[in-house]
C-alpha cells in the first residue's frame, strides 16, 4: 500500500519478478479500460515484466463495489496460490485493500432491476435525490457514510431495502477468516519527494494526453468512475471554469490532498509496517523471508 506516487507500481513489479509471481491490483481506479493515463495505470512495458490481474478489465459504464473486488479476488488468489508461495496484492484503494485480508460484512446481494432505477434517478435528478431516498429507508446511515458518493448511496439503499431496515442489524455477522497468511507493508517517501512526484507525474500525464482522455469521457462524466481527481477537473475546464494552467494546477493541489488524505486512512491501520528506506523493494523482500521460514501461523494476519 501506500499513497498515490509513492512508487508502488514499481516496487510490486520489482518484488514479483524476485519471487517468480504475479500482481493483483488493488487500485479503484485503475480497473477502468477507458482511462489508463489519468488512473497511472502500468505502461504495456510494465505489464510485460509480471503478470498482472485485475487492471483495465472493466467499463467505466460498470457499477464494481468492494464486495465484487473480494469475490474475484478470493477466486483469483485460491487459483495463484496452487502455483506461487506468495502473491503480490498492490494498490492505493484502502477499503478494497481491506475487503481482500479481512473482508467485509456479509451484505445482501445486489438487485439488478433497483441498480438501474437508482442509477437512472441519479442522472435525472443528481445525487440530493439519491439522499432523499436514504433518508427514507434509512437515515441512519445517511449520517454514517460519505453522503457525496453516490455509489455509496445506491449500495446503503440497496442494503436497507434488501433488509427492510438498517444497516446496523447486519454487521454483527464475524468477518471471515482468509486461508493465507498476510504481510502488510506501506511505501512512506518524505512528503517533498511526494509532493514533487505528484507534481511531476500530472505533468507527465497532460504531455502523454490527459486532456484527449478526459475529452472522450464527457459523455459519462456523471458515472462514478469519472468523480475522481484528474478528470472532474477536466470536466469543469471544458465548461469553461478555470483556464487551461489553472486546471493542470487544481490536478496537482487535489492529487496532493488526495495522497495525504491516503496517509492518514494508512496510520489507522493494525500490523501495517512502513517502509521509509531508498530500497523498499530489497526490505519487503527481507520481511517476505521472515514470513516463509516463521513457525507463528498467525503471523501477519
Amino acid at each position: 500500500m501506500g499513497p498515490t506516487a509513492s512508487g508502488k507500481t514499481a516496487v510490486a513489479i520489482e518484488v514479483a519478478k524476485a519471487l517468480g509471481t504475479e500482481i493483483i491490483s488493488a487500485d479503484a481506479r485503475q480497473f477502468y479500460a477507458e482511462i489508463p493515463i489519468g488512473t497511472a495505470q502500468p505502461s504495456t512495458a510494465e505489464l510485460q515484466m509480471a503478470p498482472h490481474h485485475l487492471i483495465g478489465h472493466l467499463s467505466v459504464s460498470q457499477t464494481y463495489t468492494a464486495g465484487d473486488f473480494e469475490r474475484d479476488v478470493l477466486k483469483l488468489l485460491e487459483q495463484l496460490f496452487k502455483q506461487h508461495q506468495v502473491v503480490v496484492l498492490v494498490g492505493g484503494s484502502g477499503l478494497y485493500v481491506k475487503a481482500v485480508y479481512e473482508g467485509l460484512h456479509a451484505l445482501p446481494l445486489g438487485d439488478e432491476n433497483l441498480r438501474t432505477e437508482l442509477h437512472a434517478l441519479f442522472a435525472q435528478k443528481g445525487i440530493e435525490a439519491l439522499q432523499q431516498e436514504l433518508l427514507k429507508v434509512d437515515p441512519s446511515r445517511l449520517e454514517k457514510i460519505d453522503a457525496q458518493n453516490p455509489q455509496r448511496l445506491m449500495r446503503a439503499i440497496e442494503i436497507a431495502k434488501a433488509n427492510q431496515g438498517s444497516f446496523e442489524g447486519l454487521i454483527t455477522t464475524p468477518k471471515a477468516e482468509r486461508p493465507f497468511r498476510i504481510l502488510k507493508v506501506a511505501l512512506n517517501p518524505k512528503r517533498e519527494l511526494l509532493y514533487n512526484r505528484i507534481n511531476n507525474r500530472v505533468l507527465d500525464m497532460v504531455a502523454n494526453g490527459l486532456e484527449q482522455e478526459a475529452a472522450a469521457m464527457v459523455p459519462f462524466k456523471e458515472n462514478y468512475a469519472l468523480k475522481t481527481v484528474g478528470y472532474k477537473e477536466w470536466f469543469e475546464y471544458f465548461e469553461g471554469a478555470f483556464n487551461r494552467i489553472q486546471t493542470i494546477e487544481r490536478i496537482q493541489q487535489h492529487t496532493r490532498n488526495y495522497a495525504k488524505k491516503q496517509v492518514t486512512w494508512l496510520r489507522r491501520e493494525k500490523d501495517l509496517i512502513w517502509i521509509e528506506n531508498e530500497n523498499p523493494a530489497e526490505q519487503i523482500m527481507q520481511l517476505v523471508a521472515q514470513q516463509l521460514t516463521s513457525p507463528n501461523p498467525d503471523l501477519g494476519k
